[in-house]
């Protein structure tokens, strides 16, 4: 198997991460109420920002006046088939706030997760820090519903191949040619 280079710069490695924390117990509440957070992030240090992130919005809870009980990244269990993907996320944009749904076709949901901010910063000039993912879910074929991922379905999808020339005896091969060769075959 040959493993492919890739530029990293093309990719937002995103990883899932598993996050439980509450706020400190104090006298007045020796107890607080547990939280648990599914989060994508770029590394473990983003993904508790997010967490805190969202328990000040929540229930006002400060990183300060908290603590976290466990942080677990989360891997996919087959990351070699493709799968698709369905994110429900809100982002702020220069004028409002806004709900969307959409769709990916990748083998690990952290794949999807980046195409979705790739494709956010492209599209609706959308910073990474104004977008909140609210759920996602892995799709069956019926349950799809954008264009560009439906298209990819059927057992019966069919890929052109090109630039297949059949190979010319040893005899009759030369450095140059006085006419270019075809390399359409159909």
């Amino acid at each position: 198997m040959v493993k492919t280079i890739v530029d990293p710069s093309l990719q937002a490695k995103m990883h899932q991460y598993h996050i439980v924390g509450r706020a400190a117990p104090t006298q007045k509440n020796p107890v607080p109420k547990i939280y648990r957070m599914r989060l994508f992030a770029k590394n473990a240090v983003l993904a508790k920002s997010r967490f805190w992130y969202f328990m000040k919005k929540m229930n006002k809870a400060k990183k300060s006046g908290g603590e976290l009980l466990a942080i677990n990244e989360l891997f996919d269990p087959k990351p070699n088939k493709v799968n698709n993907y369905g994110i429900w996320l809100r982002y702020e944009s220069r004028t409002n706030t806004h709900n969307m749904y959409k769709e990916y076709r990748d083998v690990t949901i952290n794949g999807a997760v980046g195409q979705m901010y790739m494709e956010m910063a492209g599209r609706h000039r959308a910073h990474p820090n104004t977008i909140q993912i609210i759920n996602t879910a892995t799709l069956k074929d019926d349950e799809c519903k954008r264009d560009h991922v439906t298209e990819m379905h059927g057992a019966g999808l069919k890929y052109p191949v090109i630039r297949k020339v059949p190979m010319q005896s040893k005899k009759y091969r030369t450095t140059f040619k006085a006419k270019r060769p075809n390399t359409f075959v159909h």
